[in-house]
This record gives structure tokens, C-alpha cells and sequence, in this order.
């Protein structure tokens, strides 16, 4: 799955087109190396999103094309 959509999927950033912009702009890092919004994420990946001065950095734990609200949080985990 694309990282733009996972991110969106996982509800880590609302909206698909600002987890493209943040890819763009160079905010986030897939296993320590800068991603384009294009990256293939998979089970296991680490990704790292920074927010101004606040990083979020979680563990990829399933890939999931369509997932509910209360549910989103079961596709990371915190590190």
C-alpha cells in the first residue's frame, strides 16, 4: 500500500492530500530514509512523521485497504 494511503487509512494524518504534502516537504521518514508519498509500506516498517517540533514514530503491524474509525489504531503501535 501506498504511504500516503496508509497514513490516511491508520487516521496518523486526516486527509490523503496533506500526507502527500507532508511527504513532499521531506516530514516523513521510512525506516530513517526521507519518503516519497509513492513508497510501498509493508508489515514491520518504521515510520516517523514530524509535526512542526513534535515526532510520531510507530510500528507498521497490518496493512489494511479499508479500516473503521475505532479500529484504526490496531494498524501501528507507538514507539
Amino acid at each position: 500500500m501506498r504511504l500516503d494511503k496508509f497514513l490516511k487509512v491508520s487516521r496518523l494524518i486526516k486527509r490523503r492530500t496533506v500526507a502527500n504534502e507532508a511527504c513532499d516537504a521531506g516530514r516523513v521518514l521510512v525506516n530513517d530514509k526521507v519518503a516519497k508519498a509513492s513508497v510501498n509500506v509493508k508489515t514491520g516498517d518504521i515510520i516517523e512523521v514530524q509535526f512542526g517540533n513534535k515526532s510520531v514514530k510507530v510500528e507498521v503491524l497490518d496493512v489494511a485497504e479499508t479500516v473503521r474509525k475505532e479500529e484504526a489504531k490496531d494498524l501501528y503501535k507507538y514507539l
